[in-house]
């Protein structure tokens, strides 16, 4: 397509954000900065003066001053940013404090619960006493086996108030897998719901939180909160460490008052997947993020005090802790907790009219779905405020593009994001003020020296490679809990390319100044010596009415790689050798005969990460007889077993 699907008009760019922030560039540096191509490599060349001025935008609020921007060695990862300073990230999340609703919690249940930023205030102070006197202190952990409530939010601002570092899971992770995350890190304090809700099914957490306690002996206060189970009671939990009910547990009420904090402090510490070993600890600094997700709110995405943000996410996945960060505009955040699809797939769309959202934030998969199911909310809902859809998780397919535009709303900036728990941020993401092209995200993050690399470690342009990044950035982690040399972060990513962040997607640069992203790096699959980004034949095999979801491979053959397509079909179709030719005649028609799968087969269930990602890897590894290290980071394990020992994978 030589047009793109949308372009904002001229009023509209004007006003927002991003636009008022390239004048202001212009004005205060006395450039004369055209469009964002030119400002995104001001705020590379200038990152200290970039930096400085998001800084100066959020109103940062440092109790101690820094001695520099930037102190950066020769090469990454050895940086300090803003050193000398300290601050408290709760604080900055809290300053609104009027009775606009600040967050409503939505439950599959229709529950619906309002707190104001006045309240929101109130109740993080109350929940902040009760912790001090628990015990919590600068460096203490606390984590959270939680549904995505407003309990939670009050839970990780009071906890980070007080200096302590934030980590959370939620209730549909298995077992194993709270163990070897918590377990690891070694919380104070744990708050846990004692049951949930999930598409139309109550679930007791009881015997799971007990045993999940029974392996967390640091453990020294246990805070449940009842949530699907109102007659849960302290004596339900064997523990050592003390046990309240969330509701005996603090009284609201009070100013809450802030911790001053080194600007690296850690703050939140999140886990890689985990579907190759024990998942590794992420620590984030708060100072960093603080200023990345200001940069992402407020610029890359348009949020301000009058919009309402919502963002289809669980507690364990990063997207979580970007969602709370909206608080930092003053924004309203919906927070909804359940099945996307329950009691039908227009739920979250029916929730778009209903609290007024402005800011829509879902995953790929839920938009391919919600175009398989048939839903055309553009003539069934109103979506009069809605103005931004955002979508991660995996690569956004060009038709998905289209259904948006066609079927759901022709005004809105689709912007399709991309980062990762690593960063807990975006290394590519929206521009409210530029033009949306068909299957690209629109724009490198400002201050971020995204390149897209040959294995020989040069630039490419229109040709696909390794994304890094070049040049230090504040939402870097500090590196990974228990690594005290450092080497594991390291070799996490700075292995491949020395001295340059790689983070593992397989991407291009396009003409318009944006990228694709093909899957990921590990993924990629090689038949003949071709790098095939597994997203590419996703993208074909979407257009297949009668598949819902596929996953590709390469499988070893006969001393080269050969690529197996595993399809799961829509219920009553059967995958016959007409269906067969159909998929390979669309993969072909729009690839090259490289994509074409040498086998497909019709699965059950496709296997996925808790956060719903699918796992090439995992796949990989059954159909060649290797072991799946770490089944418990899967949503449903039990859908390897459907890859194991397969007859049609030995001809």
């Amino acid at each position: 397509m030589n047009q793109p699907l949308w372009t904002p008009s001229a009023e509209r760019v004007a006003a927002t954000r991003m636009d008022a922030f390239r004048r202001q560039v212009n004005q205060r540096f006395g450039l004369d900065l055209p469009d964002y191509a030119a400002l995104h490599a001001w705020s590379i060349a200038e990152r200290e003066a970039f930096w400085s001025l998001i800084a100066e935008d959020l109103g940062l609020r440092l109790h101690s001053p820094a001695s520099a921007v930037l102190q950066e060695g020769p090469a990454m990862p050895d940086a300090r940013w803003f050193p000398g300073a300290t601050l408290n990230f709760a604080e900055h999340l809290l300053r609104r404090r009027d009775h606009q609703p600040a967050l409503i919690a939505v439950g599959e249940d229709e529950s619906r619960e309002v707190l104001s930023h006045a309240e929101l205030a109130a109740q993080v102070a109350g929940l902040q006493r009760s912790l001090r006197d628990a015990g919590v202190g600068v460096g203490d952990r606390v984590a959270a086996f939680m549904p995505n409530t407003w309990q939670t939010v009050v839970g990780m601002l009071a906890a980070t108030s007080l200096g302590a570092t934030w980590s959370s899971c939620s209730p549909d992770f298995g077992t194993q897998g709270v163990i070897d995350r918590f377990g690891q890190i070694e919380p104070k304090v744990l708050a846990a719901c004692a049951g949930y809700r999930y598409a139309g099914k109550t679930l007791d957490l009881t015997a799971k939180l007990n045993e999940i306690l029974e392996r967390l002996p640091s453990l020294q206060q246990l805070v449940v909160v009842p949530y699907a189970r109102p007659t849960a009671r302290a004596e339900d939990y064997r523990t050592p460490a003390k046990v309240s009910l969330w509701q005996d547990f603090y009284r609201s009420g009070g100013e809450p008052e802030f911790t001053p904090l080194p600007f690296a402090h850690p703050l939140y510490i999140l886990y890689s997947s985990g579907t190759t070993g024990v998942p590794k600890c992420i620590v984030h600094g708060a100072g960093g993020l603080l200023l990345q997700h200001y940069k992402e709110h407020a610029l890359h995405t348009d949020l301000g005090a009058d919009d309402t943000l919502f963002y289809y996410t669980t507690c364990g996945w990063m997207m979580w802790n970007w969602l709370v960060s909206g608080l930092l505009v003053g924004a309203t955040l919906v927070l909804y907790d359940g099945s996307p699809f329950h009691p039908g797939p227009e739920r979250l769309v029916d929730l778009i009219d209903a609290e007024n959202i402005s800011v829509f934030g879902t995953s790929a998969k839920y938009i391919a779905a919600l175009e398989k199911a048939n839903v055309r909310p553009r003539h069934t809902h109103d979506l009069e405020r809605l103005k931004t859809i955002l979508s991660t998780g995996s690569p956004l397919a060009h038709e998905s593009f289209d259904y948006v535009y066609r079927d759901f709303k022709p005004e809105v900036c689709l912007s399709s994001i991309s980062g990762g728990t690593d960063i807990v941020s975006c290394f590519a993401l929206g521009d409210p003020a530029a033009p949306v092209w068909r299957g690209e995200l629109q724009c490198k993050g400002l201050g971020m020296a995204v390149e897209v690399w040959n294995d020989a470690g040069q630039p490419v342009h229109g040709e696909k490679g390794e994304l890094v990044c070049v040049k230090h950035f504040p939402s870097m982690p500090v590196g990974f809990w228990n690594d005290a040399s450092g080497e594991k972060f390291h070799d996490a990513y700075f292995a491949t390319f020395p001295g340059v962040w790689a983070h593992g997607d397989y991407a291009e640069e396009t003409e318009h100044g944006g990228l694709i992203i093909h899957g990921r790096s590990d993924a990629v699959l090689n038949p003949g010596g071709v790098r095939i980004g597994t997203a590419e034949i996703y993208r074909q095999v979407e257009k297949v009415d009668e598949v819902l979801e596929s996953i590709a491979i390469g499988q070893d053959w006969q001393g080269d790689v050969r690529v197996v397509l595993f399809v799961r079909l829509r219920e009553g179709i059967a995958l016959d050798e007409t269906l067969c030719e159909r998929i390979r005649q669309t993969i072909r028609s729009n690839t090259t005969p490289r994509h074409v799968p040498a086998k497909i087969l019709a699965v059950a269930d496709i296997p996925r990460t808790i956060s719903g990602k699918i796992v090439e890897l995992a796949v990989r590894n059954v159909i060649h007889g290797r072991p799946v290290k770490n089944t418990d980071a899967l949503a449903n394990p039990e859908a390897l077993e459907l890859y194991r020992d397969l007859e049609a994978l030995r001809t």
